[in-house]
């Protein structure tokens, strides 16, 4: 598929450029009385998008009750003859990440009365992964999606290199690269020893098949690679599996200047 590429001075202008489109998308679905599912990641990346989106959605005054945050993952830790997730309070847990830096920002901005309830924070279930990909797929699928891209092996989500075109919803174990990467996503790991060594994660056929629009973001000078290798081609590398955007309609690579080597 045909993808464009934006690029902008600053993580800043790069989040309000996202997320005027996002609130366009979202405001149109509302007033057309439709549920609007936004898939989410966590980490740094999104950050800026998170907070331009709160700025739009109080001036434009939004309600966002009907709004559906869906995550792509989050880390899991051996339970018995299975897995579950990281503490929900954890630093470095996702469900953390969704609730402070996702829906509480939204929510401070349109108030009490127009906020997203708790149920329409959406995550993978580690007991049946695969029953996200129905229940997303139920649901009429993801509106838009927000993208990012690991920085030296372009894990999106927690798939990793290698992870086929066709995969869902599923338990993985994690690349060192993309645990060395997540050091810096949560600095309060005391090292990669302490970082989980699996994840649930969407899988790349769930991205690309269930979304209708999404943006992939790299801000700053450690994305430049992941820069050059997603604005290289226009179809889906498995050795960097963020290139799954390019399996998105009408989806849009967004670099700041750090990112693309440039100035904009």
């Amino acid at each position: 598929m045909t993808s464009t590429t934006r690029i902008l001075p600053d993580a800043e202008a790069v989040g309000r450029e996202v997320a005027g489109t996002i609130a366009d998308r979202m405001e149109a679905a509302l007033a057309a009385g439709r549920r609007f599912i936004l898939g989410c990641p966590g980490g740094r990346t999104p950050q800026t998008t998170y907070a331009a989106l709160a700025a739009e959605a109080a001036e434009r005054g939004l309600d966002l009750r009907t709004v559906v945050i869906a995550m792509m993952d989050d880390y899991v830790v051996p339970a018995g003859d299975g897995w579950m997730p990281v503490d929900a309070d954890a630093h470095n847990s996702c469900r953390r990440f969704a609730r402070e830096e996702i829906q509480a920002v939204l929510n401070a901005a349109v108030g009490t009365d127009r906020a997203i309830p708790d149920e329409n924070v959406w995550f993978p279930d580690v007991a049946d992964p695969a029953a996200y990909d129905a229940r997303l797929r139920d649901a009429g699928g993801i509106d838009f999606f927000i993208l990012a891209s690991g920085a030296s092996d372009g894990h999106v989500a927690f798939n990793p290199a290698g992870s086929a075109r066709d995969s869902r919803s599923r338990i993985t174990p994690l690349a060192e690269a993309t645990r060395t990467d997540n050091i810096a996503t949560f600095p309060d790991f005391a090292g990669l020893d302490a970082v989980p060594t699996h994840g649930i994660t969407m899988g790349i056929a769930t991205i690309a098949e269930l979304s209708a629009e999404g943006a992939m973001i790299v801000l700053g000078a450690d994305k430049q690679l992941a820069f050059e290798r997603l604005s290289a081609g226009d179809d889906y590398d498995e050795s960097w599996p963020a290139t799954v955007y390019h399996l998105i309609p009408g989806a849009t690579l967004y670099a700041d200047a750090s990112a693309a080597g440039s100035s904009a």
